[in-house]
């Protein structure tokens, strides 16, 4: 079954080999790549990332471009359940953009707080990201995170696009797993 056709489900709660990981992004590429490297490749990574996900009890996983570029093919937002992971593919690297949209789909009739505007952010997901995976340079942080940067672990691997998959995400994890959260917290001195 293609992802496009499974059936989205709500994973229930769950921790990542005693990580506590309930959502992880990963941010890598812009929609130029993403197209480049081709829709069946895109949707396929996406699939082995999701598998990797739950099989560490991940219950949802983000996949979005780091940041946009120019390119003539349109790429759209999607959501598929594989083994038990919501996973969302996000070609929209624009931060500032995506957050415009976020408050647009909120009902004015809410009122307009952090809660309401991170469930719009995240939806599908139930959760902000733990972590946040960057296909990039420890010194420079993506324009399509803005909002994630509060409490997430970052976790910076140096890998193009093309060339990541699920060992570069489990090192990732290893990575977390030697931390500890402090939930954008300072250490007491």
């Amino acid at each position: 079954m293609s992802p496009s056709t499974q059936t989205r489900a709500t994973p229930a709660p769950a921790t990542a080999t005693g990580l506590s990981l309930r959502h992880v992004l990963v941010v890598g590429g812009n929609a130029a790549e993403w197209a480049a490297l081709g829709d069946t490749a895109l949707m396929s990574r996406a699939e082995q990332l999701g598998r990797f996900c739950a099989s560490h009890d991940v219950p949802w996983l983000t996949v979005r471009a780091y940041s946009s570029a120019p390119t003539e093919h349109t790429l759209e937002r999607r959501h598929f359940t594989v083994d038990g992971c919501a996973v969302t593919v996000d070609p929209h690297g624009d931060g500032r953009q995506r957050f415009v949209d976020a408050i647009g789909r909120i009902d004015p009739s809410v009122e307009l707080t952090e809660a309401t505007v991170a469930r719009a952010l995240y939806a599908p997901a139930d959760a902000e990201p733990d972590l946040v995976v960057i296909l990039g340079p420890p010194t420079q942080l993506p324009p399509s995170l803005m909002w994630e940067l509060a409490y997430a672990e970052l976790v910076f691997i140096s890998v193009r696009w093309a060339d990541f998959g699920a060992e570069h995400l489990s090192a990732a994890i290893s990575d977390f797993g030697g931390r500890r959260r402090r939930f954008g917290g300072l250490d007491p001195d």
